[in-house]
């Protein structure tokens, strides 16, 4: 059985669960210890042999070894290409592994720059980095125009985005009405069976640490199937 080392509030470790579940994989899910104050210290010992980046998630499935949420997507579409969460033509593949590449390259440094800035919103760097989130946000919503998913077909390139934009909204980089097909889709995406109890897990370990929720995550794990 595939051992998948993740955290409870690793966006990446979030991924990769969500991706095996999809693919309907048996795994055992390892939660590495997290506490406030001393982070992950002291590192959990399969996560220090295997990543030297030292961080989760790292998943071993018998001789194999791997870090990194994108790597072990692929790993996961070779290993177990059905369901395929890749579309199979190799252009709308390479749009597809774009759009997956873009959401931790492109839109997640946005994210970064808000980390430790959520009690000073005015501050010129957090103005400027919502900007930046706003807009891939208007992209995202514009290629959803005539599509249900990102990628046409359901891909990796949701699984990140979704778990990219909900670490945004945490730190202030929140959708609003301007992006109607991103909330839809946003919605979709958070009552799919993989994803629902990945990130029910995640709002409870946040309320158990009074820290805040976003309010449409509250209600649609309160309220499964509440509508925006």
């Amino acid at each position: 059985m595939m051992i998948l080392y993740s955290a409870a509030l690793s966006m990446f470790g979030a991924k990769v669960q969500i991706a095996l579940i999809e693919k309907g994989i048996d795994f055992q899910l390892v939660m590495v210890p997290y506490d406030r104050d001393r982070g992950y210290e002291p590192r959990h010992p399969e996560v220090l042999r295997v990543n030297p980046k030292r961080q989760v998630p790292v998943l071993i499935d018998g001789d194999v070894e791997i870090f990194d949420s994108t790597q072990i997507f692929e790993y996961l579409e070779d290993a177990h290409p059905a369901p395929p969460l890749w579309p199979r033509k190799p252009a709308a593949r390479a749009a597809a592994r774009l759009l997956e590449m873009k959401s931790d390259e492109v839109y997640f440094p946005h994210v970064i720059r808000l980390m430790g800035l959520q009690d000073r919103p005015d501050d010129p760097a957090a103005v400027a980095a919502r900007d930046g989130a706003s807009r891939y946000y208007l992209e995202m919503d514009a290629l959803l125009a005539d599509r249900e998913w990102l990628a046409g077909d359901y891909t990796f390139a949701d699984i990140a985005f979704y778990m990219a934009a909900l670490f945004g909204e945490r730190m202030g980089a929140v959708l609003g009405q301007q992006t109607p097909r991103l909330l839809a889709w946003r919605e979709r995406m958070t009552l799919r069976p993989a994803v629902l109890p990945v990130v029910t897990a995640m709002a409870h370990y946040l309320s158990s640490q009074r820290r805040p929720v976003p309010g449409w995550l509250d209600a649609a794990v309160r309220y499964p199937g509440s509508r925006q």
